[in-house]
């Protein structure tokens, strides 16, 4: 009487194994994609039955009952993440519920370029569609204050130029504030380890004077000269004479040429005209162009001028200074230098 008792539990063995067994292929079995990738955006607050019946819907995937209760069944229906999902050629079923309770959205990416005002960075992050659009140009003023920063501190140049990571539907807001903090940690390192006896008071004042050696020059190997030039008018109490800051200064008004007038004009940015560093930078700085203020090349130079080749040629007086831009700027031709050291190019 006890021999059909083995025999039922084959039968309920078998009965159990042969579902369970084509669940777990079918977990294990690569989607349906007829294009071998497609894109899948997991609405906010959606449920894991929402997700699995547009899945379906969309013929990529089978049978989505089974994944619901698998998904039940491992406590992992309700964990599933809103956001854009790549979905790739070969991922199974179980790939696809763990890249969405993981969160693993898709990456997009927006560049801060080093030089750049902070109007340019604006720009390209109002293009951006998979931003999302959160800040005015009334917001603008009051932007670092609201990162955490002083009240009333211009914007410019406090954001580390470098390649930002984010999901679909990222705030601006989000993406600045960790390009401030970025900087922030930058800034305050290179402060901490800056060269000694530097005319340089605080970290700001680096952070101005870098974005201007940002802007003068695109050479990593001529940076710390460059600095070294503007370390040594500042410890002689010279005007910087910087022609980016003034073109910084002259804003719609430059057209591509500076003028001597340009160069005669009285903004808060001209160094032609005003003593000292401007009141704030005058673009993004890269952590290169930070290091090569706090730690500047020692040299003597006072002057330098641009060759046209994308290198400068760098004096240590008036004179040569003089000849140098006869030779690079003025085709060698002495008769077109204007008379009077503010009119000559000064640093630049």
């Amino acid at each position: 009487m006890r021999k059909p008792v083995p025999m039922l539990a084959l039968v309920l063995v078998l009965i159990l194994a042969i579902p369970l067994g084509m669940g777990w292929r079918y977990l294990h079995t690569p989607l349906s994609l007829a294009t071998g990738s497609a894109e899948f955006k997991v609405p906010a607050g959606s449920t894991a039955r929402q997700v699995a019946i547009r899945l379906h819907a969309l013929h990529i995937l089978p049978r989505p009952n089974w994944w619901l209760l698998y998904a039940r069944f491992t406590r992992q229906a309700g964990h599933i993440q809103s956001g854009d999902y790549a979905l790739r050629e070969g991922m199974t079923p179980l790939d696809l519920l763990d890249a969405l309770v993981s969160g693993r959205t898709v990456q997009y990416s927006i560049t801060l370029v080093d030089g750049w005002t902070f109007a340019q960075v604006m720009r390209v992050l109002n293009a951006d569609p998979h931003i999302e659009h959160t800040l005015k140009p009334a917001d603008y003023a009051d932007l670092i204050h609201r990162m955490g920063g002083p009240k009333g501190m211009s914007p410019e140049g406090w954001f580390y130029p470098n390649t930002y990571f984010f999901s679909n539907g990222a705030s601006d807001l989000s993406i600045l504030h960790r390009a401030y903090r970025a900087m922030q940690r930058d800034l305050d390192s290179a402060w901490t380890g800056r060269a000694a006896n530097l005319p340089i008071k605080t970290p700001y004042d680096a952070l101005i004077l870098a974005s201007i050696v940002e802007k003068e020059t695109g050479s990593a190997q001529e940076r710390p000269l460059v600095a070294s030039v503007f370390i040594n008018r500042m410890r002689l109490g010279m005007r910087l004479q910087s022609d980016p800051t003034v073109i910084y200064g002259l804003g719609k008004r430059y057209h591509g040429d500076l003028t001597f007038k340009g160069l005669r004009s009285n903004t808060p940015y001209n160094t032609y005209v005003h003593a000292g560093l401007p009141p704030t930078p005058i673009a993004l700085p890269s952590g290169a162009a930070i290091q090569s203020v706090l730690h500047p090349a020692d040299s003597h130079y006072l002057y330098f001028v641009a060759t046209g080749k994308g290198t400068h040629v760098f004096s240590k007086t008036y004179a040569e200074q003089q000849k140098a831009v006869i030779k690079y700027q003025l085709g060698g031709n002495a008769a077109r230098y204007p008379a009077g050291e503010a009119k000559a190019g000064g640093a630049s």
